[in-house]
């Protein structure tokens, strides 16, 4: 009797362990946070462009997370670093994608398309680079 007593100490005492672990998983898995698929996108823009025209694509820009779907984030921003490493690209423009499926719509998207057509005229150079969030 006593070894059968035992025999179902240890059994529970192994099943709360396992238990516990699996709890403690879960508790990692939801503490995590999704992985994000950013596609960051730099300006430099042709000499003498207006501040006005600059302001104006920069709405265009950032209307496109309401127009296309897998858009789930858009921040933007004028370079202000002290350090003189932006090979005079003065504007960054972060989209936050839900999937690569989402980007990969998203580049031949009309809408993208069309933003692109008004950027172009007064657009010297690009700088594009996308990453998964860690």
């Amino acid at each position: 009797m006593m070894k059968i007593t035992l025999l179902f100490v240890f059994i529970f005492a192994f099943g709360l362990l396992g238990v516990s672990e699996s709890v403690a998983a879960d508790k990692k898995a939801k503490k995590a946070p999704a992985k994000k698929l950013r596609h960051i996108v730099c300006f430099k823009y042709q000499e003498g462009t207006a501040a006005a025209k600059i302001e104006e694509i920069s709405r265009a820009f950032a209307s496109l997370k309401g127009k296309i779907p897998g858009v789930i984030d858009f921040e933007m921003g004028e370079n202000n670093s002290p350090e003189d490493h932006a090979k005079g690209f003065t504007h960054c423009y972060v989209v936050t994608f839900k999937d690569e499926a989402a980007r990969d719509g998203y580049l031949p998207h009309p809408e993208h398309k069309h933003f692109v057509s008004i950027l172009k005229p007064v657009i010297e150079d690009v700088f594009v680079i996308d990453y998964w969030t860690r």
